[in-house]
């Protein structure tokens, strides 16, 4: 099912090369499909494929249960052809670990494009902090699936 406002998140879209941007996608139906170690890797593997490719450069990342964020520095290739790889390999290969067919994420994603200005490393805490506010650790140190280049 789609988001009432999916509509709206591709509605401005622009993307910029070199720009950075924090990028989110959820799950279809926030089903937890990244909860156990194996598929949250593989989402993680098609992050870092993206990188050794030259299209995107990550600062920071979590991959929660039902959805991830990603600090990104964008390369030559824009926002949605990003995403679409990202979301369209690691459906593949989840799809194939869990034995299912089928649709894994939300349509669309939310982009947010950070100024200049911003301070891009707390930008990465607010990231990586996210099990720890979900009530899904005690301490961040101790959730795997997360990622920043200051560390």
């Amino acid at each position: 099912m789609n988001s009432p406002h999916s509509d709206q998140l591709r509605r401005g879209r622009f993307s910029e090369p070199g720009r950075l941007y924090l990028l989110t996608s959820k799950t279809l139906n926030r089903v937890p499909y990244l909860v156990d170690l194996r598929s949250a890797r593989l989402l993680i593997a098609q992050l870092r494929t993206v990188e050794q490719e030259g299209i995107a450069r990550s600062l920071a990342w979590v991959v929660m249960p039902d959805h991830f964020h990603w600090l990104v520095e964008l390369g030559d290739v824009d926002l949605k052809t990003l995403m679409r790889r990202v979301k369209s390999r690691s459906t593949r290969m989840i799809n194939g670990y869990q034995r299912r067919t089928g649709r894994l994420w939300q349509q669309g994603f939310h982009d947010r494009a950070l100024r200049r200005e911003e301070d891009v490393r707390a930008v990465a805490r607010y990231i990586v902090m996210n099990p720890k506010r979900a009530g899904l650790v005690e301490r961040i140190g101790d959730y795997p699936h997360w990622d920043a280049i200051w560390l």
